[in-house]
């Protein structure tokens, strides 16, 4: 069965056609206006149907926040995103509409938590959490094969956390909540806060220790709330190495000794980085377009 896949960031679309063998074509659109953003994603999939056959229907991972209560007037939209001209784009009624075939929509990282879980990095885990930390910090859970939504769904990167001595007076740049985790250790914070990526940063600058501490804060937070048995550390900023090792070390420093599933080396099999061939997030998206179809 052939779908189409999206991983909706803030920077970019990421685009598949696929079945259960992974994606036959994928392609990138950079995230500009909500109107041009969809029209070139829905130019994508018309051509690449023709190329490969029709599609049976489509999964959405995507940023937000998102309205995911199937009874509310805007569901599917997204919501109170700091995104400018994104808050109340409605991307699945927009495949909808140029398809007329089933469209099912979650979290990208909700959607990265299924495929981390599935057939990742935590394959066979009964819960896992992943992590994104780019442009922004999200959070995703998974739990036997279904994605955690209460009233919402979780926002744990706007979580409030300890604030690390080598961050100064640095207000952080979150507009809703300024020195939130999001708001002091994303992709854009840490170039306002030190000038530069983490990649072009000194080995002995003090951010990576900032860093490790605050991500070391939210495994150790997730931990105490949803006891994950895996945790997947994802996105642009989490590519440098030695930030992984170090949030393992802060994770245990939190945590203190108290959590006894979580003691010794558990941490290095526990904590990890992605394991998925493709973008977790458009691997989730494949499973979240299967299981639409399925429900009709």
């Amino acid at each position: 069965m052939l779908t189409g896949a999206i991983e909706a960031g803030g920077t970019k679309f990421v685009c598949g056609v696929g079945d259960a063998t992974g994606s036959r074509e994928t392609a990138r659109i950079d995230t500009r206006d909500v109107a041009g953003t969809l029209d070139a994603v829905v130019d994508f999939f018309r051509a690449a149907q023709e190329r490969h056959g029709a599609v049976a229907g489509f999964g959405i991972g995507s940023f937000g926040p998102l309205q995911l209560d199937p009874a509310a007037p805007d569901f599917g939209r997204i919501t109170t995103t700091p995104k400018p001209g994104w808050a109340g784009a409605d991307i699945p009624a927009r495949l909808r509409a140029a398809f007329a075939v089933p469209v099912a929509i979650d979290t990208d990282v909700n959607a990265a938590a299924l495929a981390e879980a599935a057939t990742g990095a935590g394959r066979g885990a009964r819960s896992l959490a992943y992590v994104t930390i780019g442009t922004g910090v999200g959070v995703g859970l998974a739990i036997d094969g279904r994605t955690v939504r209460g009233l919402g769904h979780p926002e744990a990167g706007h979580l409030l956390v300890r604030r690390h001595p080598g961050h100064g007076d640095f207000d952080g740049i979150c507009p809703y909540h300024g020195d939130c985790l999001e708001g002091l250790a994303s992709g854009p914070a840490i170039i306002a806060a030190w000038g530069g990526s983490l990649a072009t940063l000194p080995a002995d600058h003090p951010a990576w220790d900032v860093l490790a501490d605050y991500i070391g804060q939210l495994c150790a937070s997730l931990i105490l709330t949803v006891a994950p048995t895996h945790i997947v550390l994802g996105g642009g900023v989490m590519q440098q190495a030695r930030l992984l090792e170090g949030a393992r070390v802060r994770t245990a420093d939190r945590l203190a000794g108290y959590c006894a599933e979580w003691q010794g080396d558990v941490f290095d099999r526990r904590i990890t980085a992605p394991g998925c061939i493709e973008p977790p997030g458009l691997v989730g998206a494949y499973m979240l377009a299967r299981a639409a179809v399925a429900a009709g």
